[in-house]
């Protein structure tokens, strides 16, 4: 665990230059709007330990899958999030001494992530070989506001000569991702371009055919004045550039600041690509650097109006909280159905793809509970878009007459993921997106949903599960054979708890959704029935004969329920046991000996208890939560917001705030050893749920919002906000009391403890505290 950024309520601040840790602080720094971002690269050049990572929404490459052998349904390519060209750059030559952070001494290194206003900050003094000393100082952002742009304002200034100064600022597309599996490169030039203080590069993806432009447009000034300047166009292999020589004088200011742009053909026609982006440029320059900051903040201020969680007490986990809402809004807006939710985000290409289960797990609560009901609709609608991939997925292994595999990892409904035990048998999956449409008709009341895209996919996957499982007449009970549940430290075994758990909870779903649609819209459902093929009478009872007869195993002794079959056969060690110097496993053991192993790499009996909580009594809640969390080595981002939300329930309010903090505080600590490769965007809205369904006990049940909040030991209070049917609510919670204010909409009701309190427009209650309830 690393601790050398400092602690601060809004800002993520490394004081001293950390070259060790530096892709770290790379992929914290990193920005984004939804439609690009980057990670927190230097401006100039560095020839140290760096990961370049420029990025655009919703391009990718299939590279062509990498493995010794090759099985039937295996995916032929695995989708790489593409490193696309790099726009930040400005080479900064000094009496001809390239400035180069790797190789100068440098002192009074700061570098700021500003999380309340949206940019980033860095300064610092250089002493380069000849003895020459330059002040740096620099602001860059990602425009929310003009979301196909970024800005940055680069000062330099000599603290102890007069002289010449180059700038060169550029655009290098001749870029390749550090993970190709042949390091290949992926973009080919289509045409480039520099004209006076400006360039453009068009490039195209190989197979793909995505073609982005990106431009740059830049000013100089002097003592805060525009200066004359003569500009020389550069050019080589997808690379413009414009080289700038200027007298500087010491102890004055020279000021470049650069426009840049990235525009899509996802976006925009192919051929009108080169000219919007030329007007685009023109327009935000003439907007110019002060304003388009300003609108970034006044945008970042309404986002974190209804977003912000402020916790008094404890500035480490308001800094982790509020850099965790950060990077989910950085990442996605949900203004386009057509995107998604990588695991990494903007911050680095490892996983590709940009569509996981996370998704649907972790990220719709946040979206349902921060933003407009559409953003969380969009993103089961861009599911169901891609119904008829899932129903190809699952035709390739095997299945038929509809039957649903939706992909472990995808960019447009196809499977690219290409680890066989993982592909293959990870197929929990479909669980997670059969849940996430329960979530949000639980959470919006939005039954119309369910008749206009809802029951297609419920339909489809429930035929997976029908056709997954088998008869065993050993045990006179449906089981399911040769699966990989969340707990990824265990490949291909029988009858996953959870896996089962949620197959027959999917298949009730789709049965009493189909008899509601029966109920309210008859003439939709005989057209669903007819368009999906469905045979109603045979199909549904055989779904009922399996959630009938579906074998789920539990140790009745123990009182608990088995992660899978020969679980209670391994050597069951804490682990406390484990030596710290054997941690991370994943890092430090074999892949047999992992496998061997007791030792739960994520949540996975727990996480099927955090979706069904209502299913089970606290005392088998408690009873699996103290055999299974033991052996947890949370080695995965997504397991600590798990046990930190069923430790809430429990009553156990330390657990669940140490689980909180290793979850708010996993990529600004590295707990994993890998926040180089980037940040982990989607369990970062588990450290939302942390705070929201922990300490906050938000559950909503028959349409109606259920509070049970606590305060941490060391907070004096903490207080967020839900958005919940036209309402918009703030809940404080401290050790004395509640503080709930309707802020806009109507009045309405919500329980506190059970009990139920009205609450009326624009108004605020107060109620009493109550003391947390221990499960024994």
């Amino acid at each position: 665990m690393k601790n050398y950024l400092k602690h601060d309520e809004w800002c993520i601040i490394e004081e001293g230059f950390n070259r060790e840790f530096n892709e770290i602080t790379e992929s914290v720094c990193s920005l984004g709007n939804g439609r690009m971002g980057q990670r927190g690269n230097f401006e100039e050049t560095f020839t140290g330990k760096t990961l370049q990572g420029n990025y655009v929404a919703g391009v990718y490459y299939p590279d062509k899958t990498r493995v010794g052998w090759w099985k039937n349904g295996y995916p032929e390519y695995f989708a790489k999030v593409l490193n696309a060209a790099n726009w930040i750059g400005i080479k900064v030559e000094i009496e001809e001494e390239t400035l180069d952070l790797h190789t100068a001494e440098v002192s009074d290194f700061k570098r700021v992530l500003n999380m309340k206003e949206g940019y980033l900050q860095r300064s610092f003094i250089a002493t380069l070989a000849s003895g020459r000393q330059v002040q740096i100082n620099t602001i860059r952002f990602n425009s929310i506001v003009d979301d196909e742009a970024g800005a940055i304002s680069y000062s330099i200034t000599p603290l102890n000569f007069d002289g010449k100064i180059v700038l060169t600022p550029f655009i290098d597309g001749d870029i390749k991702n550090k993970d190709a599996n042949y390091d290949e490169k992926f973009w080919d030039e289509v045409h480039k371009e520099t004209a006076f203080a400006e360039g453009y590069v068009e490039m195209v993806t190989k197979k793909t055919g995505f073609h982005v432009v990106t431009g740059q447009k830049f000013q100089i000034f002097q003592n805060g004045k525009a200066v004359d300047f003569k500009s020389l166009p550069q050019k080589a292999e997808k690379y413009v550039a414009s080289q700038v020589t200027l007298s500087v004088k010491a102890n004055e200011a020279t000021v470049l600041v650069k426009y840049a742009c990235n525009l899509s053909s996802e976006n925009h026609p192919i051929a009108e690509l080169l000219p919007k982006a030329k007007a685009y440029l023109a327009s935000i320059e003439a907007k110019g650097f002060d304003k388009m900051l300003a609108e970034q903040a006044e945008k970042w201020a309404a986002k974190w109006e209804t977003n912000d969680i402020v916790i008094e007490g404890d500035v480490a986990a308001q800094q982790g909280i509020r850099f965790n809402i950060f990077q989910m809004n950085q990442t996605y807006t949900g203004e386009d159905a057509r995107l998604n939710i990588g695991p990494k985000g903007f911050t680095g290409e490892k996983y590709g793809g940009s569509t996981y289960w996370d998704t649907e797990a972790y990220c719709i609560p946040f979206y349902l509970a921060t933003a407009d009901q559409q953003v969380a609709r969009n993103l089961l609608v861009y599911r169901w878009k891609q119904l008829g991939k899932a129903i190809e997925n699952a035709q390739k292994l095997g299945f038929k007459d509809g039957a649903a595999l939706y992909p472990m990892v995808t960019m447009n409904g196809e499977e690219c993921h290409n680890e066989w035990e993982i592909t293959f048998e990870e197929i929990h999956r479909n669980g997670a997106i059969a849940y996430a449409i329960y979530d949000y008709v639980n959470y919006t009341g939005d039954e119309a949903y369910l008749a206009e895209y809802g029951f297609e996919v419920l339909l489809g996957i429930a035929r997976f599960w029908s056709q997954r499982v088998n008869w065993s007449e050993a045990k006179k009970q449906y089981v399911m054979l040769g699966v990989t549940g969340p707990n990824e430290y265990e490949n291909n075994v029988n009858n996953n708890w959870y896996t089962s758990y949620f197959a027959v909870w999917c298949m009730k779903y789709l049965i009493e959704v189909s008899e509601k649609i029966k109920a309210s819209n008859p003439e939709r459902y005989n057209e669903l029935a007819s368009l999906t093929n469905l045979n109603e009478t045979d199909e549904f009872d055989r779904l009922n004969h399996i959630i009938r007869n579906m074998y789920l195993g539990e140790d009745k002794e123990l009182g608990i329920f088995l992660q899978q079959d020969g679980f209670l056969d391994k050597e069951l060690i804490k682990v406390s046991n484990l030596p710290a110097q054997e941690r991370p496993i994943n890092q430090k053991w074999s892949w047999d000996r992992i496998l061997r192993s007791c030792f739960i790499k994520q949540a996975d009996v727990l996480q099927g208890i955090y979706f069904f909580e209502d299913d089970f009594d606290a005392e088998t809640i408690k009873r699996n939560y103290d055999f299974y969390e033991p052996m947890t080595v949370h080695e995965s981002s997504l397991s600590p917001c798990v046990h930190s939300i069923i430790a809430a329930k429990l009553g156990d309010k330390a657990r669940s705030y140490e689980f909180y903090q290793r979850s708010a505080r996993l990529d600004l600590d590295d707990y994993n050893n890998d926040t180089e490769d980037g940040c982990h965007i989607t369990s970062m809205a588990g450290t939302w749920m942390s705070i929201v369904k922990g300490f906050g006990g938000m559950r909503v049940r028959n349409g109606q919002v259920y509070l049970a909040p606590f305060v941490p030991e060391n907070w004096t209070s903490f207080s967020f906000k839900i958005r919940f049917k036209g309402n918009l609510l703030n809940i404080k919670t401290s050790a004395h009391e509640v503080l709930i204010e309707n802020i806009s909409g109507d009045d309405t009701t919500i329980f506190v403890h059970n009990d139920a309190v009205e609450l009326k427009a624009k108004s605020t209650v107060s109620i009493e505290q109550k003391a947390v309830e221990t499960v024994a």
